[in-house]
């Protein structure tokens, strides 16, 4: 599939929305727009399981203002897809029904094991996470699945969710503490009824708007340095820290708390609660957040059907990283060129034991070097701030945020003043070590960056050689190389810094004299 504009309109217990989404091979996939109307469609469900007139109303209306908003976008490709709500209303097929007839949206009602699966599918393919437990909390339904190595194992749907669960076991706008234990216990014993996530000691991962808006009061409680919670990663002492803060709280207090949705005020704390005993049920130390779920899951699924390379959820770093480079104008010549070289460069410090070889550090390196520099796209003189806050302060499928600021550190590298800059906030996320190296390796980086400042593609080669007090670095270009030479020699203190030893840059071009060269490159030393 080359390209589509399409819109997903999701029809859930508690929210219905609207999502805009651009697909093209190049940049991938790229939401528009978002628009949602808190509908709290699980209300309207009578005692006799149907939905109400005034449900029904509600619905009609807002697929009508929907329906406006796609002809202003001119987007006339649309999946409407229904939940919970629907699903659990015995006269669900007349709404669907009546919705075709008010509004011209066919609703495409999913099953519960549709719903769990298109939330897996969205998971593996934004989560570099191998092995989890995923978690939908709606309004309606919860959808539990496990996955190993991104095969999905088991799925599950239980019809209840945020908006179910206060009506079930809340009188009022929130829980006093002989409600949360009646929730919870009766919650652990739905969660016992499964016996593959039972002690499996792998990552909880969160889908859906709960989730979402107890990571961003997490992040706001710590003030927080960095932008989005895709990738986010609370501990299981985080999660019983946060319950008990939100539990003192009172329902005015939760409505004007930063980070949550005043909508989400009556349910984020029945919502936590689930999150919690599951953690429990499942022996998990780490809560992982991602921002897709079901939308994204049923646009990957149709790409997927028509170019089954279209995304790779082994490596979703590694497409994602192409795309933001390209969007930065990085070719992706260029991109396959700056991880050779880093390579190349690597290697050659590890065969003279400057640097001692390690698989995960090279790879680090190469993630690095893709989207190296990319800020210069918007002004070369400050290319470096740029670079750090682009890849700090979005999110990036297949990197969690530790993941994210290591290689905002790498890729932004000016020298050693600015890295310890941009590194101040995140003093604790990283060891003494761990900061010393990836210093660094931006070192490295930087100078790799230096042999291709035309863009032209012209080292073929590096090589080390160890001399008596210093060592040479021969790079093997294919035509005159003025700009690298220039480049190289200027940005070699970095690289002498990092390997800690004197160093002479000698370019060798095909077809001349080396000794010529070496007189070349004394004279711009």
């Amino acid at each position: 599939m080359d390209e589509l504009k399409t819109a997903i309109i999701d029809i859930g217990s508690n929210t219905i929305r609207l999502v805009l989404y651009q697909y093209d091979n190049e940049e991938g996939l790229r939401e528009l727009g978002n628009i949602k109307t808190v509908a709290r469609l699980r209300t309207y469900l009578q005692p006799t399981g149907d939905m109400s007139q005034e449900g029904i109303q509600v619905l009609t209306e807002t697929l009508l203002t929907f329906k406006a908003m796609l002809d202003d976008f001119e987007i006339v490709d649309v999946k409407a897809a229904a939940t919970a709500a629907i699903r659990q209303a015995t006269n669900r097929e007349q709404i669907i029904a009546l919705m075709k007839e008010r509004t011209g949206i066919q609703i495409e009602l999913l099953s519960e094991e549709e719903e769990a699966y298109f939330g897996y599918v969205a998971v593996a393919h934004s989560i570099g996470t191998l092995s989890a437990v995923t978690i939908d909390i709606g309004g309606g339904s919860t959808e539990i699945t496990l996955f190993k190595n991104k095969e999905l194992i088991e799925s599950f749907s239980f019809p209840f969710g945020t908006v179910s669960l206060k009506q079930r076991f809340v009188k009022g706008d929130i829980m006093n503490s002989s409600e949360k234990k009646e929730l919870i216990a009766f919650v652990k014993e739905q969660f016992k009824s499964l016996p593959w996530i039972q002690q499996v000691g792998l990552p909880i991962i969160a889908i859906g708007g709960s989730a979402r808006n107890i990571a961003q009061v997490h992040q706001q409680r710590h003030q927080y340095p960095i932008a989005s919670v895709h990738g986010y990663e609370i501990s299981k002492e985080d999660l019983d820290q946060l319950s008990l803060f939100l539990g003192n709280l009172s329902f005015q207090e939760l409505k004007h708390l930063d980070g949550l949705s005043t909508d989400r005020a009556d349910i984020i704390v029945p919502a936590l609660e689930v999150f919690r005993v599951l953690m429990d049920i499942v022996s998990s130390e780490v809560f992982q957040l991602t921002k897709k779920g079901l939308r994204e899951g049923l646009i990957i699924h149709r790409i997927l059907q028509k170019d089954a390379n279209a995304f790779d959820k082994y490596n979703v770093f590694e497409g994602n990283a192409r795309r933001l480079a390209r969007q930065y104008g990085r070719s992706e010549a260029e991109v396959d060129y700056l991880m050779h070289l880093a390579d190349q460069l690597y290697r050659e410090c590890c065969h003279l034991k400057f640097l001692q070889f390690d698989e995960t550090d090279l790879q680090l390196l190469r993630k690095a070097a893709k989207i190296f520099n990319i800020g210069e796209y918007i002004e070369l003189s400050s290319a470096s701030q740029h670079t750090f806050y682009l890849v700090a302060n979005q999110s990036i499928d297949g990197l969690n945020h530790k993941e994210r600021l290591k290689l905002a550190l790498l890729a932004s590298y000016k020298n050693k003043d600015y890295f310890y800059r941009f590194a101040a906030p995140f003093i604790e996320w990283m060891s003494r070590e761990e900061h010393r190296k990836i210093r660094d390796f931006g070192a490295l980086l930087k100078f790799v960056y230096a042999l291709n400042v035309s863009k032209r593609n012209i080292v073929h080669a590096i090589e080390m050689q160890p001399k008596d007090n210093f060592v040479q670095l021969n790079i093997y270009v294919k035509k005159n190389a003025a700009a690298e030479k220039y480049q190289a020699n200027r940005h070699k203190k970095h690289l002498e810094r990092a390997l800690k030893t004197p160093i002479k840059v000698n370019f060798i071009e095909e077809g001349w004299n080396q000794d010529d060269n070496r007189s070349n490159e004394q004279s711009l030393t």
